[in-house]
């Protein structure tokens, strides 16, 4: 398998676009990203875009075809991927595997999803194609609920309390503030989270990621290229995907999800490291106790912590291991098929020593991305290529 970088990045923000077609996001975050890579577009041999409900709530499907027809690419494969929230990570693993294959050398991955325009119940309808609706959906279970459970079920074990998770939020908001491409970014009290509406208890409407849209993409090169590239190339050391339960009683324990456990653990076997190695992580804060279960099913935080450390201040952008220093999903938004490629774009950056939010130091970063009640996993481990 032939090593791969991350040659080329580019993103719309993260919000409300009214007025543009999704077609034409993901045409622009990945027009930004070839114009980044000094080769023509001529070169790119395959098209991976990550996607979940244009169907549903724009009415287009086909949108692989349509981004490389937008960018004027050849007839080369164009395909669509989809694993609910996962979506963006799934784009990206294939076309690393497209070049680590041999079957191009030259691939591009795109993540959009348009969904502000709809009204709540529309967009909850779309979401909740996410869990098993033969099982689960007849319940009238919403991911607000399932990530509800989760909670009453950490602090019943840890002793997980509205104050800490309510750290996440604050620190997490406050990120936002210094990402130009956020949504949401806000410097909030313990009062203002505290008295936001209740959404699923414990959850309020801070503790819950905006709906989004966006788009963002990367251009991925074989490694032995780089010599041509115009911007500092990204190795990837590690993507891997798994897959868990679709159905809540699929799960032995809602304090953690087996496919990102899994994921953690055969991405630091492939990229070589522990996570002792790992400089930061961009992780999947769809809601703000998920940050806290998926810091420590990363192996990041030891079981039961990840608040604590939240609280104390270890997860900050200065702290021992910096959690989603762009904000992550509560403040940068989460235009779901768009969130994976989005992360990327953001450790890029870390790794170029370009963030607006730079984390010192900063050699090894990693995405998480997860989909539906943990479907599906996409963990990825990137290095800046001079170290």
């Amino acid at each position: 398998m032939r090593k791969v970088v991350v040659a080329g990045i580019g993103s719309t923000p993260f919000g409300r676009h009214p007025d543009t077609p999704i077609e034409t996001l993901a045409v622009s975050a990945a027009d930004a990203a070839i114009k980044e890579i000094g080769l023509p577009r001529s070169e790119i041999g395959a098209v991976y875009l990550g996607n979940f409900v244009s169907g549903p709530l724009v009415g287009q499907e086909v949108l692989a075809g349509l981004v490389g027809d937008g960018l004027g690419l050849g007839q080369i494969p164009c395909t669509k991927v989809e694993g609910a929230c996962a979506s963006g990570g799934i784009a990206f693993r294939h076309a690393c595997l497209a070049i680590a294959s041999g079957l191009c050398d030259v691939a591009l991955a795109v993540g959009v999803e348009k969904m502000s325009h709809a009204d709540t119940p529309s967009v909850t309808a779309a979401l909740n194609c996410a869990m098993d609706n033969r099982s689960d959906g007849v319940s009238g279970l919403t991911f607000p609920g399932l990530f509800g459970l989760a909670w009453q079920l950490h602090a019943k074990r840890y002793g997980t309390g509205r104050s800490d998770v309510s750290a996440v939020v604050k620190k997490n908001k406050r990120n936002g503030l210094r990402n130009p491409l956020a949504q949401m970014g806000a410097a909030l009290d313990d009062d203002e989270i505290n008295q936001s509406p209740l959404i699923c208890d414990p959850l309020r409407l801070f503790d819950c990621c905006p709906v989004s849209d966006g788009a963002a993409a990367v251009v991925l090169v074989a490694a032995d290229r780089v010599a041509d590239l115009a911007c500092p190339p990204v190795e990837v050391l590690a993507s891997v995907q798994t897959r868990g339960s679709a159905r809540i009683a699929g799960h032995p324990d809602l304090c953690s999800f087996e496919a990102t456990v899994s994921a953690a653990q055969q991405a630091y076997a492939q990229a070589g490291i522990t996570p002792k190695d790992v400089s930061f992580v961009e992780l999947h804060d769809c809601f703000s106790i998920a940050e806290i279960v998926d810091s420590e099913d990363l192996g990041i935080i030891p079981r039961g912590e990840g608040a604590i450390w939240a609280r104390d201040g270890r997860t900050a952008v200065d702290g021992d291991i910096p959690i989603n220093a762009s904000g992550g999903l509560l403040a940068k938004g989460h235009p779901v098929g768009a969130t994976g490629i989005g992360q990327i774009y953001e450790t890029v950056l870390q790794l170029r020593g370009t963030h607006p939010n730079q984390v010192a130091n900063a050699e090894i970063g990693l995405t998480h991305n997860l989909g539906g009640t943990g479907v599906a996993c996409t963990v990825n481990i990137l290095r800046r290529f001079d170290v």
